[in-house]
């Protein structure tokens, strides 16, 4: 029963492109058709729960199965294999365009308002899920300079990662429009990279928040190796207390945060920048984000990656920053920006395997590299984008055209 429903569906969703698959008595069932630019990939199943695992909810089933060695890839790796399904249902594929169902809609919503409660107390304990595991894991694969966790920016192709993390840097601070002197706040500062890039080469002080120990005990070891302890400070506090404490910052801003802070928080969020910024500051968010309307995470990253997190669409995200008078002042969209990124640090964890299952184990690593070739198919074929919106309190507090930000661009980058 279980091989027959599988069969259609992958009929069905492989056309392009050549997916064999054994199954545990031997047999062998090919779907689709050998296409320029299509992975061809051979998965084998070891038993009969891999298959069902799968029909019970695709991604998850999908990721466990490979986690739990019931889906070996014989052809191919784990990345083709995801890339392969997604690229036969690219979210941009043209043709009818149709709504989504009222149920699909309400389911949702509900699982969205259900996992998006996220408190202050449970914020900490979801941040921890993901980067609490052990700085040397991201070791071995962020870029060394900066250990940028968040999509990088590639203005010309064949660049390596540490240059494209570089420019993501100089891209966002060139549209904070950033005098010496002035006082910034990194919402979710990561270990440091972007605070620790700001204080060198801007002449500003900068406040790096996060929820994280390990990244917080990290950051500041980094400071001080930098030489900039002196202008960046790192706090391990939330944002909605730091904004209750009455903190005025001349900028702000937040890189790969937004994603965390849940979709029944987003008002709160936005209420906090709007008291965290002073009467003329700048506000720069760079989030992940949907490039049709609100969704609802899927199982495998509710339960394995980002507990808590939901990714916004950006008609949700400028209407909750609207209640609060902040001027979307600037919208950029990456939209394959994310996928680089995702292959490079893909590329240095398999280089990495043995390192990395010796700090954590196989089942990590398999979970590891699905997370990766996911999000990295989700970027080329599905729906996600990343978006850099830049705001302001007052309509006055910037240049009138947009020509300060490839000048400030230039002379980061040159110097």
């Amino acid at each position: 029963m279980a091989m027959g429903i599988l069969d259609h569906f992958l009929q069905r969703g492989v056309r392009k492109g050549v997916l064999e698959v054994v199954r545990p008595d031997g047999s062998v069932k090919r779907f689709g058709t050998p296409t320029p630019g299509f992975p061809e990939v051979r998965i084998r199943f070891t038993d009969a729960k891999g298959e069902r695992r799968i029909l019970t909810d695709p991604r998850l089933g999908a990721a466990e199965a490979f986690m739990d060695g019931q889906l070996v890839i014989e052809q191919g790796d784990i990345m083709e294999m995801v890339e392969l399904i997604r690229a036969n249902a690219k979210w941009d594929k043209g043709g009818e365009l149709h709504e989504h169902t009222p149920f699909k809609k309400l389911k949702g919503k509900v699982v969205t308002l259900v996992d998006g409660i996220n408190k202050a107390a449970s914020a900490k304990k979801n941040i921890a899920h993901h980067y609490d595991i052990g700085n040397d894991l991201y070791n071995l694969f962020l870029d060394i300079e900066h250990m940028q966790y968040s999509c990088a920016y590639w203005p010309e192709p064949g660049i390596t990662l540490e240059q494209a993390q570089t420019a993501k840097l100089a891209h966002i601070a060139a549209k904070l429009a950033l005098e010496p002197g002035q006082r910034v706040l990194d919402i979710g500062c990561g270990w440091g990279g972007m605070a620790i890039y700001l204080a060198k080469h801007a002449g500003v002080s900068v406040l790096g928040i996060t929820l994280s120990e390990e990244q917080l005990a990290l950051a500041r070891e980094r400071a001080e190796q930098a030489g900039v302890a002196d202008k960046v400070t790192f706090e391990l506090v939330d944002y909605r207390d730091l904004a209750a404490r009455g903190a005025k910052f001349d900028r702000i801003v937040s890189v790969g945060m937004f994603e965390h802070v849940g979709q029944a928080q987003f008002s709160q969020f936005f209420k906090a920048v709007g008291n965290l910024l002073t009467d003329d500051g700048v506000m720069l968010l760079h989030t992940i984000g949907r490039m049709g309307g609100p969704g609802a995470t899927d199982a495998f990253t509710r339960k394995y990656i980002f507990p808590g997190g939901y990714i916004p669409a950006l008609s949700e995200t400028v209407a909750a920053s609207e209640k609060f008078r902040l001027i979307a002042t600037d919208v950029e969209n990456l939209r394959l920006h994310y996928a680089l990124t995702l292959r490079e640090w893909y590329k240095r964890c398999v280089a990495n395997k043995e390192a990395i299952v010796n700090l954590m184990d196989e089942r990590f690593y398999r979970m590891w590299i699905f997370y990766l070739a996911g999000a990295t198919a989700a970027f080329e074929s599905g729906g996600m984008c990343n978006y850099q919106i830049q705001y302001s309190r007052s309509r006055l507090a910037l240049p009138l055209t947009r020509d300060y930000i490839a000048a400030n661009e230039t002379a980061l980058l040159a110097g």
